[in-house]
């Protein structure tokens, strides 16, 4: 699987563009001049809020394949700065939103109170981003001309920035970023995924049965 196709199937399966997509394309490094650090603890959270969102079951989860390790590179390699900045105080804002409804950090809460406070978090973005595509199918064609002018002119984008104002957005990119690092694992890709060593002819009607597996 190429870049391309990584990001077309994360997209397809998320219903929308994936933060850093442009520059993942183009094969990373951001031009921001900036580097977050992450500390161990930090990584450990990230594969823990991964393995939530997709846990082991009949092949290993998120947290085998070291997503939390891939999270860090992304967002310092392919994130713009202000997504960084959002990414790196949402490890915070994501204790407390577990503090505030668990009474104790996500690290301490149990698998099904991670479980439920991820469910809740994701509800909200995608309550958000119902909203933002009203909005943005609501614009006429100037205003989509002027914005587009703008990002070109100096390099805002007025569409991304009305995403980050949402205070969930941190969880969006964790979400983004857990799909698309496991399924371009080698776990994702071998096991979680049919992944054929040598293709060989092209066969362009395969049998599929509900719940069978994509082809990696």
């Amino acid at each position: 699987m190429n870049r391309r196709e990584a990001v077309q199937y994360i997209s397809l399966l998320l219903g929308g563009t994936l933060v850093g997509s442009d520059v993942f394309l183009s094969g990373c490094k951001s031009n921001t001049g900036v580097s977050m650090t992450f500390t161990d603890d930090d990584v450990s959270l990230l594969n823990e809020v991964a393995d939530t969102i997709l846990p082991a079951t009949n092949t290993p989860g998120a947290k085998a394949a070291k997503v939390g390790e891939f999270m860090t590179v992304m967002v310092n390699d392919c994130y713009e700065a202000p997504d960084q900045k959002i990414f790196h105080e949402g490890l915070s804002k994501l204790n407390e939103a577990s503090k505030n409804k668990n009474g104790k950090s996500f690290m301490e809460s149990t698998p099904q109170q991670r479980h439920d406070l991820l469910v809740e978090l994701d509800h909200k973005v995608k309550e958000y981003n119902r909203k933002i595509n009203i909005y943005q199918q609501g614009l006429t064609s100037e205003q989509k001309t002027a914005m587009a002018i703008q990002k070109d002119f100096d390099g805002r984008d007025p569409l991304a920035d009305k995403k980050r104002e949402n205070p969930e957005y941190y969880f969006q990119m964790m979400k983004e970023l857990t799909l698309l690092g496991y399924f371009t694992s080698e776990i994702g890709c071998t096991q979680a995924r049919r992944y054929v060593e040598r293709p060989g002819k092209y066969e362009g009607d395969i049998p599929y049965k509900k719940g069978d597996k994509a082809f990696a």
